[in-house]
């Protein structure tokens, strides 16, 4: 049988690049109906890893991190929506938005990967943020995205408080940052070539039509 391609994206949940760019991934591999030949595992990456429990006020945020404006970044914002739309994607900006930590989501996603739910998952804890204006940092947020995708809640949850769990999670981010992971997405193709940023569809459908020829002749 021929071996899947294997593509890792590193990523954050309140990232809305990383939820464009899988966005466009998704539409390379349906319009290349590729769809049972790709296996995808998300890797986790906290953008703000020092993020405080009651998260901060995204546009201070933004202002304290990359020195924006309030100009550039509501351009930004709009630059999102359009982008957003036009892979199906809504994201809901409000003036009082807070940045959330992330580190327990990235724990249920680990879990999520078990029973084959983790881009469900992923896919519902983004919308909950961008497009439901929930703080997926509050244990009832993700309570319920557990349940939304039918796993498991009371064994999900528990894996918040496993220091065991959380260790290994802390130790994956730090091997992707080891690996030269800097800014996300970054998307890994079979452990040896990657792409960063929400490439376009057609670069995404380049590079899946590139790397599928080349497993073909290989196991031929």
């Amino acid at each position: 049988m021929k071996e899947k391609l294997k593509i890792d994206i590193v990523s954050d949940v309140v990232c809305p690049w990383c939820t464009i760019g899988y966005k466009r991934l998704e539409k390379a591999i349906n319009e290349l109906g590729i769809q049972d030949q790709v296996e995808i595992e998300w890797q986790p990456f906290e953008l703000n890893p020092n993020m405080p429990a009651e998260g901060q006020n995204l546009q201070e945020h933004i202002a304290d991190k990359y020195g924006s404006t309030i100009e550039q970044f509501k351009e930004s914002q709009q630059r999102m929506i359009e982008a957003g739309e036009e892979v199906g994607f809504t994201f809901n900006y409000f003036d009082n938005m807070r940045m959330s930590n992330t580190f327990e989501a990235h724990i249920l996603l680990e879990y999520a990967k078990h029973f084959g739910k983790q881009t469900e998952l992923k896919m519902t804890l983004t919308k909950a943020f961008f497009s439901e204006r929930k703080d997926v940092s509050k244990r009832e947020v993700l309570k319920q995205a557990l349940k939304d995708v039918g796993l498991n809640v009371d064994e999900g949850m528990s894996k918040l408080d496993n220091d065991d769990v959380r260790y290994e999670v802390k130790s994956k981010e730090g091997l992707w940052q080891n690996a030269g992971v800097s800014s996300v997405p970054t998307v890994i193709f079979n452990r040896k070539s990657a792409v960063t940023g929400a490439q376009p569809i057609e670069t995404f459908k380049q590079v899946l039509s590139e790397l599928m020829n080349k497993q073909e002749t290989v196991s031929k």
